[in-house]
């Protein structure tokens, strides 16, 4: 930025010192000044654009790093902290924001240098130019910062509105296979097309804030430039200012568009860059669970959440029925030690127990886990080494003999599965681990009543001796409970034998009868 304010001096004093008749070694070594500043000019052009571009890539693999290291660490609590569509938002565009921020620095040290320097050259030649040029930036500061403010406002509205676009988009193609054996794929569409034009609509007013920054960034320095040179030549006239004086002028007043232009399109970035990082630094933040170093108990303990009162005892199937079932899945989360709990595991805190005997013995089997690509075999089995008998049992158990043989191939996500199919092979996959403590959510949503009848059977049996919590309102699995814990606003509300409650409790009844009559249109 400097050696560009440097050319209109030496221009001028080729001008005012060179040209004179019948002595060009002036002229020459002037001339000679400008050729070597140019040079200068291009060199560092392109290491500015090659350290740039450093900058630029290694700022966003260092910030995917983090991102990626931070999911990892998150492991199987990261869908319960954030949603995907968010995830692939902040991986795809957050990062690249943060990285183009981090180019403003030196353009933006340059631009503000190269100020100081025009202005003291222009202060020398004249204080009225100096006066007016400096009042232009700040005129030029004052009409752009209202429109700064409301492109960082619109920026994270619009951010926001991509976020939950995005995660829409995944939940969707996710679940393609599904939607269109349902015969759902144009309500989904509809909906999707729907937030698809507000954050189009939410687009079009970044872009307005956006297109007035860029036609005043690229137009009042133009009209300033008319300005300036019009006061300079009217000085000239009158002999206060020499030609060469003149011309100086003319290129530090055009030479300050450059970092001008910087100034304005390096806030634009930094303004969404900020809106980015916001993201990025609200998903670093997501507290990773703490490792703990503590015994765990020697036997089978009983698991204890005195949030919400629940008690899983060993050897005994218990079930949780509540209207909200987001309210029994926190439950089933802090049983298993998945974010912050107070529950316990005998006589231990379950947050203070080390974590890979946690992760042993309680197996909180997600119906939304991942299906690895591999055959029937390999995906039950996962990093176990049980044979077939062992693997076919788990399947039966699960009631999942329809999938096809074990060596029938599974693809990633289960995407040649039907719904009911993949929620019966992660099922046989958490039967065949055998854990001391099983939680499982809603495992027989996605089946038929025959099915539900012959898992609840199975399921009781294949469990003998060991416990079981599920987190249900099938009145096939309630009423095979030893134990049914009924839920309302995250705390139990009764407990009992599942015909106990329906004789004795009306909500608990009638939060039964609805699931029975739901079950049943839908039949």
């Amino acid at each position: 930025m400097i050696s560009l304010a440097v050319t209109p001096y030496l221009i001028s004093q080729a001008i005012d010192r060179g040209l004179r008749p019948r002595h060009p070694g002036p002229l020459v070594a002037w001339a000679g000044a400008i050729f070597v500043v140019g040079m200068a000019n291009a060199v560092l052009g392109i290491m500015r654009h090659r350290t740039m571009t450093r900058i630029r890539l290694d700022g966003a693999l260092r910030t995917a790093d983090a991102v990626m290291a931070h999911a990892v660490g998150l492991g199987s609590a990261l869908p319960r902290r954030i949603t995907a569509g968010e995830v692939v938002t902040i991986g795809i565009g957050d990062v690249w924001l943060v990285a183009r921020a981090l180019t403003v620095t030196g353009p933006g040290v340059g631009a503000l240098v190269a100020y100081v320097v025009v202005l003291a050259l222009l202060l020398h030649i004249s204080g009225v130019i100096a006066l007016v040029t400096s009042g232009g930036v700040v005129v030029l500061g004052v009409l752009l910062g209202p429109l700064m403010s409301r492109l960082n406002n619109a920026g994270g509205e619009y951010r926001e509105r991509q976020g939950r676009l995005a995660t829409r988009l995944v939940d969707v193609l996710g679940g393609l296979r599904i939607l269109n054996g349902l015969g759902g794929k144009p309500a989904h569409l509809r909906r999707y097309t729907a937030e698809s034009e507000t954050v189009r609509a939410e687009g079009y007013r970044v872009g307005g804030v956006l297109s007035w920054i860029s036609a005043l960034g690229d137009g009042l320095p133009t009209i300033f430039l008319a300005a300036v040179t019009w006061l300079a030549a009217r000085l000239t006239v009158r002999g206060d200012l020499t030609v060469g004086e003149l011309v100086a002028v003319y290129g530090y007043v055009a030479i300050l568009v450059v970092p001008t232009w910087m100034f304005i399109f390096s806030a634009g970035d930094v303004s969404r860059g900020v809106v980015a990082a916001r993201r990025i630094v609200t998903f670093l933040r997501l507290p990773l669970e703490p490792p703990g170093d503590g015994p765990a108990p020697d036997s089978p303990a009983v698991l204890r959440d005195p949030e919400s009162g629940v008690v899983a005892e060993p050897g005994r199937l218990t079930v949780l029925a509540s209207a909200r079932p987001q309210d029994t899945a926190a439950i089933l989360d802090r049983l298993g030690r998945y974010g912050e709990t107070e529950a316990t595991w005998g006589p231990y805190p379950l947050a203070g127990v080390a974590k890979a005997p946690v992760r042993a013995r309680i197996l909180v089997a997600d119906h939304e886990a991942d299906l690895f690509s591999g055959t029937l075999r390999d995906v039950v089995a996962g990093r176990t080494a049980a044979g077939d008998e062992a693997i076919q049992r788990a399947i039966t158990a699960a009631v999942a003999g329809d999938v096809a043989g074990l060596d029938h191939h599974i693809e990633r996500d289960g995407r040649n599965l039907s719904g009911g199919q993949r929620q019966r092979v992660r099922l046989a996959r958490a039967l065949l681990a055998d854990p001391e403590m099983l939680l499982a959510a809603e495992p027989t949503s996605a089946v038929d009543a025959h099915t539900e009848a012959a898992i609840a059977e199975r399921l009781t049996t294949a469990r003998a001796g060991r416990g079981t919590v599920l987190a249900t309102t099938s009145p096939v699995l309630l009423d095979r409970a030893d134990v049914v814990h009924y839920v309302v606003d995250g705390r139990i509300a009764a407990s009992g034998t599942h015909r106990d409650l329906l004789e004795h409790d009306s909500g608990y009844r009638d939060l039964v009868s609805r699931t029975f009559s739901a079950a049943e249109e839908a039949r």
